[in-house]
């Protein structure tokens, strides 16, 4: 499952956080978080996790096929 990049950044500066805060408050690795806004795949728990650090519904951060 990919996550939409731009969303990302949009709820970052929201948010006003960097994205070592959110890998923190994700409980994910900042590593983990960069391969992610690099266009990679993740497994739904981690998107889960940083869909609720974000404190948005997942379905608002995953890309989903037309």
């Amino acid at each position: 499952m990919k996550i939409k990049k731009e969303k990302l950044i949009v709820f970052l500066a929201q948010e006003q956080i960097t994205q070592a805060q959110l890998a923190s408050a994700a409980a994910i690795s900042r590593q983990t978080l960069s391969y992610i806004m690099n266009g990679k795949n993740c497994k739904p728990v981690v998107a889960g996790k940083i869909a609720k650090a974000l404190g948005v519904d997942v379905a608002e951060i995953i890309e989903t096929e037309n």
